[in-house]
């Protein structure tokens, strides 16, 4: 049988001496769960007397804990502070060689932070600043992870392949599932609402050729490339900035490994080869999303398929596998440059995943316009 313990309490009582002194005399019990009131007392009976000499009477207290033994101190330090004395009675002798250890003289009160308002053309200096610098470690970091790169595939038994094939099992056989409901339902919509624009015009044969169109050139890639920004991406960066905060990555230099080649080349190596594979699976499976909505059409699923595979012409294709890998290089870098440049604290880490995340949504959004624009004017 367990037996309840009575909530601590204490009190204070303030006595003024003629010759201007104050004695604050503590009774009880003088801990953490009573400091917070007795402290506003002691407080503002001192603020109000102002005396020239402070008494802490302690020969009444019961217990007396850390919290309670800073209350004393911080009283005695701003009495020092005012010009006021300050006398001790009754307190235990081996609690006054603790504070002993302690300069009342040397207190200094925390300054009160005072929210400051920013102009705006601060705010946008400030911002523009941080952006160039984020830019400038991007660009740094891309040629470190490129030489890392170039030296993996000049000398392949420098590659930790064990780390490079689970990457390689997370970012894409892992990653099936979701990849094809996604582009499943992506197609089916796409499927659906292009029909009902063509309806009208008799063309409804050629939502295939709309959907293969589609998927082969933009949405496969695109959309396999956010689901991984979002999946590997942020597991990347979250790997990596959970072992820079555990001082994993400081103990690698310390070892002299460089932290690019040990942890950053397999993970974007096994992005990079399961991602082409990923966006065929996305392309398949958003036609077959766009087929099933074609049935409601009354047309047969040959003509759905002859139309498919007359509009998947080779160039669209590889245009498309052209972006995933551009797209993959992207998601996997800026994954493990967020976790290198995670900081210090409890929100270190999901600060630094969420950055990876939005970061590699931005470029990949960036790059489709880019390489859409490029293989446009080239033709391809």
């Amino acid at each position: 049988m367990s037996t309840a313990h009575p909530p601590s309490t204490g009190s204070l009582a303030i006595d003024p001496v003629p010759s201007g002194a104050v004695t604050l005399r503590f009774s009880g019990s003088l801990d953490h769960s009573t400091v917070p009131v007795l402290s506003r007392q002691a407080t503002q009976a001192f603020m109000d007397a102002r005396p020239a000499r402070l008494v802490l009477d302690a020969s009444g207290l019961s217990a007396l804990d850390g919290a309670g033994m800073a209350l004393l101190l911080r009283l005695s330090g701003e009495a020092v502070a005012s010009g006021a004395t300050v006398t001790w009675e009754g307190l235990d002798p081996g609690y006054r060689r603790l504070l002993d250890r302690f300069d009342p003289r040397t207190f200094q009160a925390a300054p009160v932070p005072r929210a400051v308002c920013q102009s705006l053309p601060e705010q946008v200096g400030r911002t523009v600043a941080g952006l160039c610098r984020d830019l400038r470690l991007q660009i740094e970091f891309i040629g470190e992870l490129s030489a890392a790169l170039a030296r993996a595939a000049l000398n392949p038994s420098r590659i930790r392949w064990r780390d490079l094939l689970l990457a390689a099992e997370r970012s894409g056989t892992d990653a099936l599932p979701i990849v094809a409901l996604i582009a499943g339902l992506v197609g089916l919509v796409l499927a659906f609402q292009s029909a009902m624009a063509m309806r009208p015009y008799g063309a409804e044969i050629y939502v295939a050729n709309l959907v293969t169109l589609a998927m082969l050139r933009e949405l496969g890639p695109l959309m396999t490339a956010i689901i991984l920004a979002g999946r590997s991406g942020g597991a990347f960066a979250a790997e990596i900035g959970t072992m820079k905060v555990n001082d994993e990555v400081a103990a690698l230099s310390t070892m002299g490994l460089n932290p690019v080649p040990f942890l950053a080349v397999p993970r974007v190596l096994g992005l990079l080869i399961t991602i082409p594979f990923l966006t065929l699976f996305a392309d398949v499976m958003g036609i077959l999303g766009g087929a099933a909505m074609f049935l409601t059409l009354d047309f047969p699923m040959t003509a759905y398929f002859n139309q498919a595979i007359a509009a998947a012409e080779p160039r669209h294709l590889l245009s498309g596998l052209v972006k995933s890998l551009a797209f993959g290089l992207t998601v996997a870098g800026v994954g493990c440059l967020r976790g290198l440049q995670a900081s210090r604290g409890p929100s270190a880490v999901g600060t630094s995943t969420t950055s990876a995340v939005v970061t590699a949504i931005l470029l990949i959004v960036i790059l489709d316009a880019i390489l859409g624009t490029l293989f446009y004017f080239l033709g391809f």
